[in-house]
């Protein structure tokens, strides 16, 4: 197998953490530069054709290439430590957070920093700032949800760290980064103290 990420880059970097976190060192990696449209060459295309990173090339030829297909594939190769639910019910708990938290905390600050970020203007075109700058205030009121939910657990699934984990501190990473957005300074202790514990593992460092 070969897995393409792309340095600095969200939906890489969750694949690269899940990884950490499981402790996989062997697993041959090839960096692509969005900065420099390594992600549309030819080359990039024909293994991915919508131009989007991550991708796993498996053994046997075959492609994924969206983040979550491609974790839930590396769960089954590696399943210790669990991230994704050991059993129907987990799965489906764990499924939901990490769904609500990709499609509504981790898209709207994309799309916030996508349109309203000057250095992002090369690749979204064309920007739409008045847009981008809705979708900063709609996320804050998802923002403030899940300071609720961390005011009565220690991970945003429950009791136990998993791949929802995983989505919301790269989200969280990439709006400090971008975006300027710390929980703290927004009236969220309870966001920020997660980020802050969450910033302690060893996997945070990771791409």
């Amino acid at each position: 197998m070969k897995l393409y990420l792309s340095p600095r880059a969200p939906n890489p970097r969750r694949v690269a953490i899940f990884l950490a976190e499981k402790g996989v060192t062997d697993l041959p990696q090839v960096m692509v530069s969005i900065a420099d449209n390594e992600h549309k060459s030819e080359a990039y295309r024909a293994i991915s054709p919508l131009a989007k990173v991550p991708a796993l090339v498996l053994d046997d030829g075959r492609v994924l290439t969206e983040t979550r297909a491609i974790c839930t594939y590396l769960e089954g190769i590696y399943p210790e430590p669990n991230l994704m639910g050991v059993d129907f019910e987990e799965r489906a708990f764990i499924e939901m957070t990490d769904r609500r938290i990709e499609f509504y905390l981790f898209a709207g600050f994309a799309n916030a920093i996508r349109h309203t970020h000057p250095g992002l203007a090369p690749l979204e075109q064309p920007q739409f700032p008045e847009f981008g700058r809705s979708q900063g205030e709609k996320v804050r009121e998802v923002a403030r949800w899940l300071d609720g939910e961390l005011a009565h657990r220690p991970f945003v699934a429950g009791e136990r760290f998993t791949i929802a984990d995983i989505t919301t501190f790269c989200a969280l990473e990439f709006a400090r980064g971008l975006l300027k957005f710390v929980p703290g300074r927004e009236g969220l202790p309870h966001l920020q103290a997660y980020r802050d514990r969450w910033s302690e593992r060893a996997s945070a460092a990771t791409l």
